[in-house]
């Protein structure tokens, strides 16, 4: 198949185009206009200005697929989070449903249903508007929620390392108690090479997590344990000190920490994983084997 696969520099993306070209399709990689040169085989894609459908009709053309993988996790002026979120991939849902390309598989996100994040709202804008045109039958949509996605070159996966490398940490309170259920980036890659392969006819909302929930300290402590290290001291940092540090990094923009870094680290993260692992046949990897097999 020939797939627009957009975002696909980024951590997840990145894992998605190697998995779908070693199952043989032609990717065709969305990457911003603002890179000076292009690759082969890439395509530019701007989710900050192309917010109709007619803007991305000439980027579909030859495709039976697009798979979206694009995301940010808090507002900037370079990035605003409702264009990427929103805007931009309803145009590009809009297009698809005009030039015939029914298969899209979106990736998005676990715990963002009853969140009150602008994170959460634009995307489950997204997905709203994907599932009315599904239910129009102009598209046959899957929508991917994955749990906290580890793997070598995820930016949260490279701070849950550094955290499980010191013999002292401070968590907020609400992060340590937080249940996260995470997923292998090379597992949520191999569901998207299943449903758009054997799995074709699969549509709705999947979630894709790990066999096993546990709570975010429990996480940190077993990379710790896979990583050799015993035990460290974790130290708990109250409410008032948290949320005063969520509000100072809500002055620092290129801070991965801020007051919706914490909505959505302090909530539980979990979900079934029967329908993720029939696209895989097998369970997913477990926590306890995620650096062996997901930090290379």
């Amino acid at each position: 198949m020939r797939i627009l696969l957009t975002g696909s520099t980024g951590f997840i993306g990145h894992t998605l185009q190697a998995a779908l070209e070693r199952a043989g399709h032609s990717v065709h990689g969305g990457v911003s206009p603002r890179r000076s040169t292009l690759q082969p085989g890439q395509v530019p894609t701007d989710f900050v200005h192309d917010t109709t459908a007619a803007a991305w009709l000439p980027r579909l053309a030859g495709m039976d697929a697009v798979v979206n993988a694009v995301g940010v996790l808090r507002d900037t002026r370079e990035r605003p989070i409702d264009a990427v979120h929103r805007d931009a991939p309803i145009a590009l849902f809009d297009a698809c449903a005009e030039a015939g390309v029914q298969r899209i598989v979106q990736i998005s996100a676990l715990g963002i249903e009853g969140s009150s994040t602008r994170y959460a709202q634009t995307k489950l804008a997204a997905e709203a508007h994907l599932k009315g045109l599904a239910a129009q039958n102009r598209l046959r949509p899957a929508i991917l929620r994955p749990s906290v996605v580890f793997g070598k070159g995820g930016d949260s996966s490279a701070l849950f390392m550094n955290l499980a490398r010191l013999p002292v940490a401070l968590f907020p309170g609400a992060v340590l108690d937080a249940r996260v259920q995470p997923v292998s980036v090379h597992d949520l890659a191999a569901a998207v090479v299943a449903l758009l392969g054997p799995a074709m006819e699969q549509v709705g909302t999947i979630e894709c997590t790990g066999p096993e929930p546990l709570t975010m300290g429990a996480f940190i402590a077993s990379l710790r344990q896979q990583l050799g290290h015993p035990p460290a001291m974790v130290l708990r940092l109250s409410q008032p000190l948290t949320e005063l540090s969520a509000r100072l990094g809500d002055a620092v923009p290129q801070s991965p920490w801020c007051s919706e870094t914490l909505a959505m680290l302090g909530s539980d993260n979990v979900g079934h994983p029967a329908v993720f692992e029939r696209l895989l046949g097998r369970p997913g990897v477990h926590y306890s084997q995620l650096v062996a097999t997901a930090w290379r």
